[in-house]
């Protein structure tokens, strides 16, 4: 897969802002791994890396008024060796990921996110993001793959979130939620029909069925509304033509077993 364009900071805030439950010290942790293995000096990587860990200890404790202390000190020590190094080499040092990295134990997770962009693959830093939901019932590679895909935050993690909640779907009906949720086609309405379609129990030939009508086969869907009309289920199928959804289970069920 190839990298992907570099998001700003705002994009990336989208995901603190999507969940009450977002974890700043799970997302700190592992954007610090990342970032510290490409810093290339030794001594540098050392320091990044003490000064990550005491600021992910007093994430996990926040209340610990010592720990508070330690990593305000911690970070600005880094910062503060950072500027120094940063005055004496000029153009000839590079500090970008030691930047980011001050970036993000101060807080400031899009902007150390973005900035990470230009030496860490962006799909590592998605999964991390997404992880750090801590979203009960949720697609992680899903919600991944759709951001990966270009898609916004809120469609990606509402399709994850989707999925997850009606994970006891037979496959065949999963396999649809992904394909429209990566077409960007996944509405309410498609839910509820595809949910339908879930409780009426289909055989393996009326899922493919169902399959075909929600895929907008044409000629399909003039066969089976006809067969709604002899059946006496008029407004079915007039909302198959129409292409409402909701209609696909029952017509998928006038087929034999």
């Amino acid at each position: 897969m190839s990298e992907l364009r570099r998001h700003p900071a705002s994009w990336w805030a989208q995901f603190q802002e999507s969940s009450d439950r977002f974890d700043t010290a799970v997302l700190t942790e592992g954007l610090s791994d990342l970032i510290t293995a490409k810093i290339s000096s030794p001594l540098l990587r050392r320091e990044a890396q003490i000064a990550a860990e005491i600021v992910v200890r007093h994430l996990n404790k926040p209340t610990s008024p010592e720990l508070a202390e330690r990593s305000t000190k911690a970070v600005e020590r880094l910062v503060e060796t950072v500027d120094r190094l940063e005055e004496r080499s000029g153009e000839g040092f590079e500090l970008a990921e030691a930047r980011a990295l001050c970036h993000l134990l101060e807080g400031r997770l899009g902007d150390a996110a973005s900035e990470a962009e230009g030496f860490v693959r962006t799909q590592s830093i998605l999964r991390l993001f997404v992880s750090s939901l801590r979203m009960e019932r949720f697609d992680n590679d899903l919600a991944v793959r759709m951001l990966a895909a270009g898609h916004a935050p809120a469609a990606a993690l509402g399709s994850g979130a989707v999925m997850g909640k009606y994970s006891w779907w037979p496959s065949w009906l999963t396999k649809v939620v992904t394909e429209r949720a990566m077409a960007g086609n996944l509405d309410q309405h498609t839910i509820t029909a595809l949910d339908r379609c879930a409780y009426a129990e289909l055989s393996p030939a009326q899922a493919r069925i169902a399959r075909r009508l929600l895929s907008g086969e044409q000629d399909l869907i003039e066969a089976s509304a006809t067969r709604l009309e002899m059946l006496n289920e008029p407004r079915a199928a007039k909302l198959l033509r129409e292409g409402d959804l909701t209609a696909v289970a029952l017509a998928a069920r006038l087929i034999p077993l």
